[in-house]
C-alpha cells in the first residue's frame, strides 16, 4: 500500500485503495506511476539539495568552533601570562603592598567622585532627557533627537547599573531601597525612549517608502549599538561564569551595562507585530472573498521590495535585512495559511485558493531573487495533496448534509402531515417544496468542484452525487413504504392525513417526472439533463463513457420506477381504505343483487377528478393502468374470499361476470389510449375464469387450463386450484388430471404479466 508520509519535507501520495476502486480505474495506472515517477524524482532532488545544505552547515559549524576554541585557548594563556607578571611584579618592586594600597585608595577615591557628581547632575541629566523626547513627541516621522536621546539614556542606565551594583556589594539594604527610589524616574523614561523607537521600528517600511533614509539610518545605528553591549554583557556573563575571580580583577570587565536589554530582539518583534497587523487585514477579506487572495497579498511582496531596493543599504551588513524580513514574512505566511487550512470550518472555496495560491507564492517570490529551496519551511507543509483530498471531501460533506436536511424536511412534512408542505409549479402540478433547492445545490457544487481544474477531483465529487442521488431513490421508497403501510393495515381506514398522504404521493410522482421530463423541441430539459450538461465537459470522455452514463441511465430508470411506485401505492392505499368491505363479497350470494363494481369505478372518477388537474400528463394513463390492474389482480383474487361458490346451473354468474367488465368498461373507455391499449386486453382474464368456472369436469377443463398456461406462463396452479375448488360439482379428480397435464407442459417464459399476482 503507498501512503503519503505527513511529516515536513515528505510528499503525501493518495492510499490505491482510494484510487483504485472500480475495475476500470485500472486505465490509470501508467498515469499513477508516472506522476509518483515525477514526485520521487522531485523528493529525491529535495532530499540531495537538502543533504549538501546540511553537510555545508555542519562544515561551517565546525570550523567556527574550532577557531572559538583557539581563540578561548588564546586568551586563557594571555590571561595567565598576565596574571603571572602581576605575581612576579609585586615580589619584584619593594613596598609594592604599600604602592597598591595607596592606588587603591586613590581609585576609590576617584570612583567616589565619580558617583558623587554622577548623582547630583542625574536628575538634571534625566530633565535633558525629557525635554529631548518631548520635542521627538511632535515630530515622530523624524525623531531628530533620536541619537542624541539615546546616548544620553545610555549614560544614565550605565551609570545606575554600576551603582545598584556597588551598593548591592556593599549588601546595605536600606542605601539600595535609597537608591532604587532615586532612580525610579529612569525607567518613566526609558519606557518613553522604547515607545518612540518602537513606533520608528514599526513604520520602518513606510519610512523607506516615503524616502526618509536618515531616520531609518538612526534607528539602525540605536540598535547595532545595543546589540553591542548585549554581546560584551553576554561575553562578560559567560567570562564570570568560567573565571570568575580572574575576571573581577580586571577593572574593564566590571565597567559598562550589567543586563542584557535586547533592542535587537526588539526590533525583530516590530517587524513581525509590523506585518501581523496586515496578516489579521488579509484574513478577513480572505474570508469574505475567497478570490482576492492575490490582490490581498500585494503589501507582502512590496514590503520585501522596498527592503530589497531601499533598505539592504541603510542597514548593517551582517544583518542581512533582506534575508531577515524574507525568512520573518515567509514563516508568517507559512503560519497564516497553515491555521487556515487547519480550521474544520474553512469554506471550499477559501481552501481551494490556497492551495492554487501555493504555485503563486513561489513564482513571485522567485522575481524577489528568492528560489523555492531557500524558503523553509515550504508555505504549506508540501500538504497540497492531502489538501485536494480535504477539499473535496469538504464538497462531499456539503452534498451529503445538504441532503441529509433535505431528506429530514421532507420525511418530517410526510410524516407528520404538515399543512402546507406541498407546492404546486406553473402548470398547477402538485411538486414537492425542495426539489429546485436539492437541484440548486448540486448545481452550485458542481461549480464549485469545476473551479479546481482537476477532473479527477470533479470525478469524486459526481461518483458522491450519484450516490446521494440514488439514496435520495430509496429512501423516498422506503418512506412511503412505511406510510402507506400504516392505511393497509386492519384499522387504516380510522386514520387521518389520508388525502395529505395521496396529495404527497402525487406530489413525489410528479417530481420524479421533472427530473427526466426533456423537450428537445422546446429547449427545456429536466434536472438530470441540467445536471449532465453541468459536469460532461470537466470530466474524462473514458468516464463519461463508463461510469457517469450508465449511472445517469441508472437514476432516469429510477425516477421513472419511483414514480410509478408512488402511483401503485396511491392505488393500494384507495383499495385498502375505500374498498375493504367492498372487495370480501365479490362471488359471495350478495354479489349478485349488488353493484360493488359501480361504487367501485365511481370512486375511481371522483379521484380523477380531484388529482387529474394536479397530476403530470404523463402520469394519468399510468395512474389509470394502475387503478385497472389493481381491481383486476383483486378481482381474479376474490375466488378465494369466504363462501364463494359457483352453482353452475343456479347462479346467473356469467352475467353478472359480463355486467362487471362492462361497467369496468364504461369508466376506463374515457382513457381510449390506455384502454385500447392494455386495460381491454388484460380484462380478458376474467372470460379465462369464467371458461375455468364453465368447462365441463375431465379433459375438457384440463384443456382449457393448458390453453390458459399456454398463453399465460406464470399462471399458479395454486390459482387455478382455488378456482376449480368454488365449482358445486368440484372433485379432487379434476386438480389431479391439472396437475398432470401441468408436468407435461413445457411453455416458454416471457414477460411477467398479471397472472404472477394471483396465487
Amino acid at each position: 500500500m503507498v501512503r503519503g508520509g505527513d511529516s515536513e519535507g515528505t510528499v503525501a501520495l493518495p492510499r490505491l485503495e482510494d484510487i483504485l476502486r472500480h475495475p476500470e480505474d485500472l486505465d490509470k495506472i501508467a498515469v499513477l506511476r508516472a506522476e509518483y515517477s515525477r514526485k520521487k524524482a522531485a523528493v529525491d532532488s529535495q532530499l540531495r539539495e537538502g543533504l549538501r545544505d546540511q553537510l555545508e552547515t555542519v562544515q561551517r559549524s565546525i570550523n567556527a568552533l574550532t577557531e572559538g576554541q583557539r581563540q578561548v585557548s588564546k586568551t586563557k594563556d594571555e590571561l595567565q601570562g598576565i596574571d603571572k607578571l602581576c605575581a612576579e611584579s609585586q615580589s619584584s618592586v619593594e613596598d609594592f603592598s604599600q604602592i597598591d594600597r595607596l592606588a587603591k585608595v586613590q581609585r576609590n577615591f576617584e570612583a567616589v567622585l565619580t558617583m558623587k557628581k554622577g548623582l547630583e547632575n542625574f536628575s538634571a541629566d534625566l530633565a535633558e532627557v525629557e525635554n529631548l523626547l518631548k520635542e521627538d513627541d511632535d515630530e515622530l516621522e523624524n525623531q531628530p533627537n533620536l541619537l542624541r536621546a539615546h546616548m544620553q539614556i545610555s549614560k544614565l542606565r550605565d551609570f545606575r547599573d554600576e551603582a545598584m551594583d556597588q551598593i548591592r556589594k556593599a549588601q546595605d539594604s536600606s542605601s539600595e531601597a535609597t537608591l532604587e527610589d532615586y532612580f525610579q524616574g529612569l525607567d518613566n523614561v526609558i519606557d518613553w525612549f522604547d515607545d518612540h523607537l518602537g513606533t520608528a521600528c514599526m513604520n520602518l517600511i513606510p519610512l523607506v517608502q516615503s524616502d526618509n533614509p536618515s531616520m531609518v539610518v538612526r534607528l539602525a545605528v540605536v540598535v547595532m549599538n545595543e546589540e553591542k553591549k548585549d554581546e560584551t554583557v553576554r561575553a562578560l556573563q559567560e567570562a564570570q561564569k568560567d573565571h570568575q575571580d580572574l575576571a573581577g580583577r580586571f577593572k574593564s570587565m566590571n565597567v559598562g551595562p550589567k543586563t542584557v536589554r535586547g533592542y535587537k530582539e526588539k526590533f525583530l518583534q516590530a517587524i513581525e507585530f509590523y506585518a501581523q497587523n496586515q496578516f489579521e487585514s488579509t484574513k478577513e477579506d480572505f474570508l469574505g472573498d475567497p478570490d482576492i487572495l492575490d490582490k490581498s497579498f500585494r503589501w507582502f511582496f512590496n514590503d520585501l521590495f522596498t527592503v530589497k531596493q531601499g533598505m539592504q543599504s541603510l542597514m548593517p551588513k551582517k544583518w542581512k535585512i533582506y534575508k531577515t524580513y524574507t525568512d520573518i514574512y515567509h514563516r508568517m505566511m507559512h503560519d497564516f495559511l497553515v491555521d487556515l487550512i487547519n480550521d474544520p470550518e474553512l469554506p471550499p472555496d477559501n481552501l481551494l485558493s490556497i492551495i492554487h495560491w501555493g504555485e503563486k507564492y513561489y513564482k513571485k517570490m522567485n522575481k524577489l531573487g528568492w528560489k523555492q529551496s531557500e524558503l523553509r519551511p515550504n508555505i504549506l507543509d508540501d500538504r497540497e495533496p492531502e489538501l485536494i483530498r480535504q477539499w473535496q471531501n469538504i464538497i462531499i460533506k456539503a452534498v451529503e448534509e445538504w441532503m441529509d436536511r433535505i431528506t429530514e424536511t421532507d420525511r418530517k412534512g410526510l410524516v407528520e402531515r404538515i399543512p402546507d408542505s406541498l407546492d404546486t409549479n406553473a402548470d398547477g402540478y402538485f411538486r414537492t417544496k425542495t426539489l429546485p433547492d436539492m437541484w440548486r445545490m448540486i448545481h452550485e457544487q458542481i461549480q464549485a468542484a469545476t473551479a479546481s481544474s482537476r477532473t479527477d477531483l470533479v470525478e469524486g465529487i459526481i461518483d458522491a452525487m450519484f450516490r446521494v442521488l440514488k439514496a435520495r431513490q430509496t429512501n423516498w421508497q422506503s418512506l412511503i413504504e412505511d406510510e402507506c403501510a400504516k392505511y393497509k393495515a386492519p384499522g387504516g381506514d380510522q386514520l387521518d392525513g389520508l388525502q395529505l398522504l395521496q396529495d404527497w404521493l402525487v406530489a413525489v410522482a410528479n417530481d420524479q417526472i421533472a427530473c427526466i421530463d426533456d423537450h428537445d423541441e422546446t429547449g427545456q430539459f429536466g434536472y438530470l439533463t441540467r445536471f449532465k450538461r453541468d459536469f460532461e465537459t470537466y470530466v474524462d470522455p473514458k468516464y463519461m463513457a463508463a461510469r457517469a452514463i450508465p449511472e445517469l441511465d441508472a437514476l432516469r430508470d429510477g425516477y421513472v420506477d419511483l414514480s410509478t411506485y408512488c402511483l401503485s401505492q396511491f392505488v393500494e392505499v384507495v383499495f385498502a381504505v375505500d374498498f375493504r368491505a367492498t372487495i370480501p363479497e365479490f362471488f359471495t350470494q350478495k354479489w349478485y343483487g349488488d353493484f360493488a363494481i359501480k361504487r367501485i369505478t365511481s370512486t375511481f372518477e371522483d379521484y380523477m377528478a380531484d388529482y387529474s388537474p394536479v397530476l403530470h400528463p404523463s402520469l394519468i394513463d399510468i395512474l389509470v393502468e394502475e387503478l385497472s390492474d389493481e381491481l383486476l389482480v383483486r378481482y381474479m383474487s376474490s375466488i378465494r374470499n369466504r363462501g364463494v361458490k359457483f352453482r353452475r346451473n343456479a347462479d346467473p354468474y356469467t352475467d353478472k361476470f359480463k355486467d362487471d367488465v362492462l361497467t369496468v368498461f364504461a369508466f376506463f373507455q374515457n382513457y381510449p389510449d390506455s384502454f385500447a391499449g392494455t386495460i381491454k386486453q388484460k380484462w380478458r382474464l376474467v372470460n379465462w375464469l369464467v371458461r375455468l368456472l364453465e368447462s365441463e369436469k375431465g379433459p375438457a377443463v384440463v384443456a382449457v387450463y393448458e390453453d390458459f398456461k399456454r398463453e399465460y406462463w406464470d399462471l399458479q396452479l395454486t390459482w387455478v386450484e382455488a378456482v376449480l375448488r368454488t365449482r358445486d360439482d368440484f372433485e379432487r379428480s379434476m386438480i389431479s388430471a391439472i396437475k398432470g397435464k401441468a408436468a407435461e407442459l413445457s411453455v416458454e417464459r416471457g414477460m411477467e404479466t398479471l397472472m404472477s399476482r394471483l396465487r
